[in-house]
Parts: C-alpha cells; structure tokens; sequence
C-alpha cells in the first residue's frame, strides 16, 4: 500500500454576491418575457403568449445553469492537508456555528 497519498481539503469560498448579479440578469429576463406575453395575450390566438414565455425560460435556463456551476466552481479551492496542520473553521460559516441552546 502506498503511504504517500496526501489528503485534501476542499475549502468553498461561494458568497450570495457572487451569483446576485446572475440571479437578478434572469429575472429581468423572466419579467421581460411576462410583459411580451401580456402584450401577445391580446392577439387572436393567445397560445402565442404560452410559448413565448416557455420558450424564454427554455432558452435561458441552461445558460443560468451553466453560469452557476462555472461561478460555483471557480470558488472550491483544493489544497493539501498536511499532517501538522490545524483544522479552523473560516470566518462567517454558518455550518460551523453552535447552535442555540434552551436554558431553564
């Protein structure tokens, strides 16, 4: 057996302003959509309206994917553990945070 293999943490630096931008790019999108479908609901056939907002969301959502995984991507860091090192548990991590105790 190999006694060299090193273990890695994973740190995730992802903040919410880092996907707000993305976040607030497809509601506008969403509600641009909406508004060309309330205009087309006043033509002859409003089916056109339907598909005209399924149609946007269809277009859009893998890009809005693709552009969240990439964002969360970029923020894992690997760095190798080594032996002596000490675990601190980053600032302003909720998962490392106790949780509130009942007194009597």
């Amino acid at each position: 057996m190999n006694n060299n293999i090193q273990k890695y943490r994973f740190i995730c630096t992802l903040t919410f302003g880092d996907v707000y931008g993305q976040i607030m790019v497809w509601l506008i999108t969403i509600t641009i959509s909406l508004a060309a479908a309330l205009a087309l609901m006043g033509a002859r056939r409003p089916v056109y309206a339907l598909v005209t907002v399924g149609l946007v969301v269809l277009l859009s959502l893998p890009f809005l994917l693709f552009a969240f995984v990439t964002t969360l991507l970029n923020h894992i860091e690997v760095a190798p553990f080594e032996p002596g090192m000490k675990m601190e548990p980053m600032p302003g991590n909720v998962s490392q945070q106790q949780p509130v105790q009942a007194t009597n």
